[in-house]
């Protein structure tokens, strides 16, 4: 039998990869990603071992803050008494192999990295830090589950580890990713970018923010045209040269940023701008991640001549000190090294090889304004979170430790240890962060706008806040003093639109085929306005109030009605108080020369009762002009209607009177036994009382009142007198019509009956003028609105009033002033042949 031989045997790697810690009672676990690393695929053709492709510096603070936390912890004799606390700090360079060997050896009571086994001295593991991306932090899950260990994040994680059944012994510290969404919908609503690129990671972290951010952005009428995940490595990075050169519009990129590829994002927006046939400047990065970025911002060979700036968020923390970053990242390596001795003793091959530093005994120090310094590089993060452990595990021990070693008089063990132990863990161990109504992590964000200057170097303005309002609502609020900064450097934000917006007064109308975002502008319709800019549908404004020219706000109504302030109505009032006083003044005449003949021969009462009956015709025309009121939609149309029926109805006596009169010279005719006061007084009465009973109905059944028109004439509103009953008005103008064409048609058949003054020429002619005037008048009025309706039936009845009294009674005042001699019995004798 040949002896057989393992061909297998492992080589020492080449990468130093480093173990920081510090023995003490209880431990405090940590898997940092403090150094970037790009490493070499495994090749089947030599002996496995982790290689460095790349590797970029160490971000020391992170060992750091371990380092001054615990000792501050353990100089604290009012947390943790008789106890001291000591750290296991693991590098895992961002890389899931390295990740999973740091687990197996921080499981490990000994030496050699063999779990479930206890060789050597127990650790006393209490929980495990780490401040990895989301898929690391997955697969740390995983294995330290089965211990039942607690993992503790320091940094923003993904909504998954929210499933309790899947990461029961999961906790963070900080609000989940994914919380500052809306603010960042709210930042680039404020600015006016609606159309944006998304670019991620080809992470599953990436894709589901990618996931989560589209629909929240088109939600809120945000297009994203440009969607770009990109692999890690700069040399596989794919641009989508012709999406970018379709898109060149878009100027602002929502970055769902990782630790562990933030630079290539940035990189990969460089390479595109400059593989562009027509490179532009002026792209903005909107940065998703939850961290500072001040320091990969300011320590890269990146070139930021296509940037005009970028925005990150901050937990905003108010009674922290601001640092601007003064320690020498070369003072904090040499302080680092100084620190901790480090042994690089090999052991056996089969035997994962770390490099051992311990803390040394003789504690090192700085400067206190040095140390919170190095500790706000990473916003006190993992100070503020180790503290939180320390006094969970004090209230532990306080409770349960204690008893048990006096009762039991044994070494205590581990103390099962869970967050919420201590009450106020959330609320007082993170500065900033806070549980809100709901249980929920929550924190009021700082939104930092990082300005590129001239020489390509970067400036910090904190531009606004975000405060929160629960339930994933945010308040966004402009800091006023950022505004400034920024107008002192002369920096105006680029705009990222597909079109301009379309300004109030108009709404948008989708284009076909086209992201929403790109849309044209219509102008609102008759009668609706928009006061915002992108207005997805224009509103009516209300009653009393109409869109302005431009239709971009609602201004009041003009009141508009026949007033005396008007010129037209200044000019019909005029009209009828000089026609008042003409009627008066023949009135009078009449009254003076009552006993002439001409007087006496045209029956003097109805003359009178006509005159007074003009007088007052004239003097209705004022009911109409004014604003409307109860009593004057009352009167108006019922006092007109009565007056000229009167008048009408003595006009018409006045004709039948006349031509029973020359039937009477007749002999033997039995008309002359008819003429007299009582047959007119009769005959008016009658044709009068018909309209009185017509208008006394109109008042009962539907009485007019005072109404205002607001629709019929844009920008007005008519104040005018609804009629109540539209039969009602027509029946009695109806009724005038009628008796009026009744005294036009006698005195028509009368005009040749002989004698030196025939008065029923008179009458014709003025019937004519009257029946002119209304029937010309229904047209008009039906076609005419608000205070020009009035001022129509205040014309006719002005000129129809007129007409009967200039044809009936100017002539015979001709007679009366100016032609006395020809006032006499023997004149009126004559006949003509």
């Amino acid at each position: 039998m040949l002896p057989a031989k393992c061909p297998l045997t492992l080589g020492r790697d080449e990468v130093e990869i480093s173990n920081h810690y510090r023995p003490g009672d209880y431990l405090i676990g940590g898997l940092i990603s403090a150094t970037k690393a790009w490493f070499l695929q495994h090749s089947f053709r030599t002996t496995p071992s982790v290689k460095f492709f790349l590797k970029g510096p160490t971000e020391h603070w992170n060992i750091l803050s371990f380092y001054f936390a615990i000792r501050e912890i353990n100089r604290d004799p009012k947390v943790l008494p008789n106890i001291t606390l000591g750290y296991n700090i693991h590098d895992n360079y961002f890389n899931k192999i390295i990740t999973s060997d740091a687990l197996l050896d921080q499981l490990s009571t000994g030496q050699t990295n063999v779990p479930n086994y206890r060789c050597g001295k127990s650790r006393n593991l209490l929980a495990l830090l780490e401040g990895a991306n989301s898929d690391i932090s997955i697969q740390i899950s995983t294995m330290l589950g089965t211990y039942k260990i607690p993992q503790i994040s320091y940094t923003f994680v993904s909504q998954v580890f929210s499933d309790k059944t899947l990461f029961p012994f999961f906790y963070h510290m900080v609000p989940k990713e994914g919380a500052h969404y809306p603010g960042i919908v709210k930042l680039l609503l404020h600015l006016g970018w609606t159309l944006v690129g998304l670019l991620a990671p080809d992470t599953d972290t990436g894709e589901r923010a990618m996931k989560t951010l589209s629909p929240m952005l088109l939600k809120n009428g945000i297009c994203v045209v440009i969607a770009q995940s990109f692999s890690e490595e700069a040399s596989s990075m794919i641009i989508k040269a012709a999406l970018f050169q379709r898109w060149r519009q878009v100027n602002v990129f929502v970055y769902c940023a990782e630790m562990s590829s933030f630079l290539q994002g940035l990189y990969l927006i460089h390479k595109t701008a400059e593989s562009l046939t027509q490179p532009v400047v002026g792209k903005v990065m909107v940065i998703t991640a939850l961290w500072d970025v001040s320091l990969p911002l300011n320590n890269n060979q990146l070139s930021f001549q296509y940037f005009h700036g970028l925005f990150s968020f901050l937990i905003q923390s108010h009674d922290r000190m601001k640092f601007d970053f003064q320690v020498p990242y070369s003072a904090i390596e040499q302080f680092a090294s100084r620190s901790f001795d480090c042994n690089d003793a090999r052991r056996a091959p089969s035997v994962k090889e770390w490099r051992r530093c311990m803390e040394k005994e003789r504690l090192d120090t700085l400067p206190e304004e040095e140390i919170e310094a190095i500790l706000s590089l990473d916003r006190f993060y993992i100070h503020d979170t180790i503290w939180a452990v320390a006094r969970s595990l004090d209230a532990a021990c306080s409770s349960r430790s204690k008893r048990m070693e006096a009762k039991h008089g044994r070494r205590r063990g581990a103390p099962t240890l869970e967050p919420w132990q201590s009450s106020g863990f959330h609320n007082s161990s993170m500065k900033g962060v806070r549980l809100d109504e709901t249980g929920v992590l929550t924190a009021d964000f700082d939104i930092i706008n990082w300005v590129v200057l001239s020489n390509e170097t970067m400036t910090r303005v904190n531009f606004a806040t975000l405060e929160s309002q629960g339930a994933e609502n945010f308040k966004f609020v402009i800091n006023q003093d950022g505004i400034e900064d920024l107008n002192w450097l002369n920096k105006t934000f680029p705009p990222s639109q597909c079109v301009e917006n379309c300004r109030p007064g108009s709404i948008k109308v989708a284009r076909e085929s086209e992201p929403i975002c790109c849309y044209d502008c219509v102008p609102c319709a008759e009668g609706t306005m928009s006061t915002q800019e992108d207005a997805e549908e224009c509103t009516k404004c209300p009653e009393d109030e109409y869109p302005n020219e431009d239709r971009d706000q609602c201004i009041p109504k003009v009141i508009n009605f026949l007033s005396y302030q008007g010129h037209l109505g200044i000019i019909l009032a005029s009209f009828s108080l000089l026609l008042s006083l003409m009627t008066g003044f023949v009135l009078g005449i009449f009254i003076k020369f009552l006993e002439t003949p001409i007087v006496k021969a045209n029956n003097r009462d109805l003359s009178y009762i006509l005159l007074v009956s003009l007088l007052l015709s004239f003097l209705s025309c004022f009911l109409f002009i004014g604003q409307p009121s109860k009593a004057t939609c009352l009167l108006r149309q019922t006092a007109f209607s009565i007056i000229f029926s009167i008048a009408v109805s003595s006009v018409l006596a006045k004709t039948i009177t006349v031509v029973m009169a020359f039937l009477a010279t007749k002999p033997g005719n039995r008309v002359r036994r008819w003429l007299g006061k009582s047959f007119t007084n009769s005959l008016i009465l009658l044709c009068s009382s018909v309209q009185i009973v017509l208008c006394s109905s109109w008042l009962g059944l539907h009485p007019p009142f005072p109404d205002s028109d607001k629709n019929s004439h844009p920008g007005q509103i008519l104040l005018l007198c609804n009629e109540g009953s539209l039969a009602m008005f027509y029946g009695a103008l109806s009724y005038m019509g009628f008796l009026a064409a009744i005294c036009f048609v006698v005195a028509f058949l009368a005009r040749k009956l002989p004698g030196s003054f025939n008065e029923a020429k008179l009458i014709t002619f003025s019937m004519l003028v009257f029946c002119s005037v209304w029937v010309s008048f229904v047209p008009t009025y039906l076609s005419t609105k608000g205070k020009y309706m009035v001022a129509v039936q205040v014309f006719s009845i002005l000129a129809s009033s007129a007409g009967l009294l200039g044809c009936i009674f100017f002539p015979k005042c001709y007679i009366i002033v100016l032609r006395p001699y020809l006032n006499t019995k023997e004149h009126l004798m004559i006949k003509i042949k």
